[in-house]
């Protein structure tokens, strides 16, 4: 079946459907990332987004049910240049296709995906449609392209209700997890590390979580424009203002810059996949890192008493974490959990444990 994908500035890419038949718009972005396109379809911060994947060959170790890093996909779209039609590895049990047409993703694939990126790269993510019509108005395609915007995707991705983790082994502590769109590896981090971990939904009220008896509390990363959060962000101050540990990623990060008085810019095209290089500024040591955002705090807006920047990505120079003054609170726009590298900046877990008096 044929499909076709349209993008706000009027490119259009032909190719071959993969997925759910139909018709999806979304915002297009890619990401670099070589592998882990299973990690990257349930990854819940990209809720609202349709994914390029700028690496030719996707599919070629199929899909199995242990990688999720959500209990569904949450990728609108998604777009390759060849789809391996079988899947050759020892944990495959399906292939991404079928995976693909399960879960309601369109998807289409002999498009031309150096082009794209380099369309997105140089004027910046934005809007697109795929379709498997034959026939379709391009003007009404642009009035949708137009009005169509990413909002309420917290409110998608976060858990109804708080579940509970025990720890792997002998329990050290008890944290809070403040559900935005976490990943399922982020809670295993901590579980490894003696942690017992209670995931609440993003609109739980500060003082709730005051009164849980926590030894500390994560905000976890999520999709969307941070400040379009201000409920949350309100909240996200008084946990700030109690002084648990708080240790925070990617969309948390932003939340709690926004929430002590520094601002947040969206970025031309973002940083998405797992070869993106930052310099820890006290240990003056560059790791390679997994990311995906769209947004960035700026770095000139942080009050310099209330935090100061503690890593840079060394591409363009933007805000990667902050170690706040205040007493165990940092926090860090790349997913330490992700494992590029392949697991060093895990390190940060530990720091987070050692601050809620665990061992590190």
């Amino acid at each position: 079946m044929k499909a076709t994908l349209i993008l706000a500035n009027g490119a259009v890419f032909h190719g071959r459907s993969i997925g759910a038949a139909g018709e999806r718009v979304c915002e297009m972005v890619f990401n670099t990332s070589m592998t882990g396109y299973q990690e990257v379809l349930t990854d819940p911060s990209y809720a609202g987004q349709g994914v390029v994947m700028s690496y030719p060959l996707i599919g070629n170790y199929g899909v199995n049910g242990e990688d999720n890093e959500s209990a569904r996909p949450w990728v609108e779209a998604f777009v390759v240049r060849h789809l391996s039609p079988r899947g050759s590895n020892f944990r495959c049990q399906y292939g991404l296709g079928d995976f693909l047409r399960k879960h309601d993703i369109v998807g289409i694939e002999g498009v031309d995906t150096r082009a794209l990126t380099k369309i997105l790269r140089s004027q910046g993510s934005m809007n697109g449609m795929i379709t498997c019509a034959e026939h379709f108005n391009v003007n009404e395609v642009m009035e949708k392209l137009k009005a169509y915007r990413v909002t309420g995707t917290v409110e998608r991705v976060t858990c109804p209700r708080p579940e509970t983790y025990p720890a792997c082994e002998e329990e050290r502590c008890h944290v809070a997890m403040l559900d935005f769109g976490v990943k399922r590896n982020m809670v295993e981090c901590l579980r490894r590390r003696g942690c017992r971990v209670t995931v609440l939904p993003a609109h739980t009220p500060a003082r709730e979580v005051l009164a849980g008896g926590y030894d500390g509390v994560m905000l976890s990363n999520g999709p969307g424009d941070p400040a379009d959060n201000g409920d949350i962000i309100r909240e996200v101050r008084k946990l700030y203002e109690s002084g648990l540990p708080l240790y925070a990623v990617c969309l948390g990060h932003q939340l709690l810059a926004l929430a002590t008085g520094a601002k947040t810019g969206r970025l031309d095209y973002g940083h998405r996949g797992g070869n993106h290089p930052v310099r820890d500024i006290a240990e003056k040591r560059v790791f390679i890192t997994s990311q995906n955002h769209g947004y960035v705090v700026l770095a000139e807006t942080v009050d310099p008493a209330v935090a100061e920047v503690s890593h840079v990505n060394v591409n363009d120079g933007t805000c990667e974490g902050l170690r706040y003054k205040r007493p165990n609170c940092f926090t860090t726009q790349f997913h330490p959990e992700a494992s590029p590298g392949p697991k060093d900046t895990e390190y940060l877990f530990d720091r987070f444990v050692a601050s809620m008096g665990g061992e590190g």
